[in-house]
């Protein structure tokens, strides 16, 4: 007789090992191994899920996995199956929640000082760094760098857009070798600090002590190195301090929010130092990256907040930063207020963060919208806008009051006179229909993407 308990520690036990902590706690902590059966020459598992948005990510993303652990286990063919169920043991227990991550801040917290002396940020480590297909690369070099500083990547450079997690990245990396061992010497600031000692050094005449500071690091880690482009005293310093690590056996990393080729006025011997390492890119999140991402911060500040809702915000929210900046509104809005998180809590402040977080399309005009729709659909404006309620037709239409409504803040009514003299009952319909869909229905989200884009 098969202990089913044993052999889904085991299993969960090899899963650990081929993806990063973070997605585990996110994806597999909570499944179990619900029925097991032998047919004929083969064995049929059935894996409860705690709900259907994680059932559909495992059974898409981690099927073969799970398959071929189980098959090595039972060390015969096996058939899996996907179910949504709680688990019966977990009812039993009563214990208190546990967080979506267990941090190295609480084992390690004699290194607290040194991780902020290092003017590095004590909560961005790898535990709670959540990888999917658009930062595997990424995070992939960045945990080779920690093992072996100085000799896997030197430099290692890490660039992308704005809040899609290269900071943290050359964070956990700092952390990590400090884990190893606290008196490591590393020196963590961005572009503009950089700047500024040098330039302090200058006016102080203390440039030797500046050099002291950055050249006998063991780790140089600087943020958005792009800054010192143009400033031909500061690139010259930085080139020798490069030069200088380098040969020592230090490790460098650099973020950008560019690659070194695109990075106007960088001198060329900087340049071709930066591209005689690895450069590697993140690109933005993927709807199950921002549900993972969701769920880590929902569960540093405290909140409890159903898989549906945290869909309906990952839908809707296209980069971590703002993830964070609605997750800041809705916890203030929770404290303060008392409120209980409802869906009706979680659209209008949705609606409210479109105010502060989606600037980049509001110098568009309604018209613009409307020929941004009708191209991307292939619709002509005059079917857009008319009568007719056929799927093919109506959804575009749908789409369009949204984004006039959510992106551009018209009024209701202002929108239904827009879109063809409409209630604005018939508007206030489209936009919450295009919200939930966009927390559960990947066309949409890409076709909101792609129209925003284009504007």
């Amino acid at each position: 007789m098969i202990d089913t308990n044993i052999l889904w520690h085991d299993i969960l036990e090899s899963i650990k090992v081929s993806v990063s902590p973070a997605n585990f706690i996110t994806w597999f902590a909570q499944t179990y191994l619900s029925d097991l059966k032998k047919e004929k020459d083969r064995f049929v598992a059935e894996v409860g899920c705690t709900s259907v948005f994680v059932k559909t990510t495992i059974e898409t993303r981690y099927f073969g996995l799970i398959q071929d652990s189980l098959s090595k286990s039972l060390d015969s063919p096996c058939d899996v199956l996907f179910i949504v169920k709680e688990n019966p043991a977990l009812r039993k227990k009563e214990q208190l929640p546990t967080p979506l991550f267990q941090g190295n801040i609480n084992k390690n917290e004699q290194i607290l000082p040194v991780v902020k002396n290092s003017g590095m940020r004590v909560g961005f480590t790898f535990d709670n760094f959540a990888v999917s297909s658009s930062n595997q690369m990424a995070w992939a070099a960045s945990d080779a760098v920690s093992r072996d500083p100085g000799n896997a990547y030197n430099p290692l450079f890490i660039w992308g857009g704005v809040g899609f997690g290269k900071t943290h990245l050359m964070n956990a990396v700092g952390y990590s070798i400090l884990e190893k061992d606290p008196g490591t010497t590393i020196v963590f600031c961005t572009g503009e600090q950089f700047t500024n000692d040098i330039v302090e050094g200058i006016r102080n005449k203390t440039t030797p002590q500046v050099r002291n500071k950055y050249r006998k690091s063991k780790a140089l880690l600087i943020d958005d190195i792009q800054f010192i482009a143009g400033k031909v005293t500061v690139q010259e310093e930085f080139f020798h301090t490069f030069n200088a690590l380098v040969a020592s056996g230090s490790q460098v990393v650099l973020t950008s929010d560019r690659p070194p080729s695109e990075i106007s006025k960088l001198e060329e011997r900087l340049r071709s130092r930066f591209e005689a390492g690895l450069i590697v890119d993140i690109a933005p999140p993927d709807f199950e990256l921002r549900c993972a991402i969701t769920q880590i911060k929902t569960k540093e500040k405290g909140l409890e907040i159903p898989m549906d809702l945290i869909q309906l915000i990952a839908g809707n929210i296209e980069t971590p930063r703002k993830i964070e900046g609605f997750l800041i509104l809705l916890t203030s809005e929770v404290r303060i207020k008392n409120s209980e998180i409802t869906p009706g809590l979680i659209e209008s402040l949705l609606q409210k963060g479109s105010e502060t977080n989606g600037k980049q399309i509001k110098k568009s005009q309604p018209n613009d919208v409307i020929t941004a729709v009708s191209k991307y659909y292939s619709l002509g404006k005059r079917a857009l806008l008319g009568e007719s309620r056929a799927r093919p037709v109506a959804r575009p239409r749908q789409v369009l009051m949204y984004i006039l409504r959510m992106e551009l803040r018209i009024p209701l009514t202002e929108v239904g006179r827009i879109v063809g003299g409409r209630d604005h009952t018939t508007v206030m319909h489209a936009v919450n229909t295009i919200t939930h869909l966009a927390s559960n229905d990947v066309n949409i989200r890409e076709d909101l993407r792609g129209i925003k884009n284009s504007l």
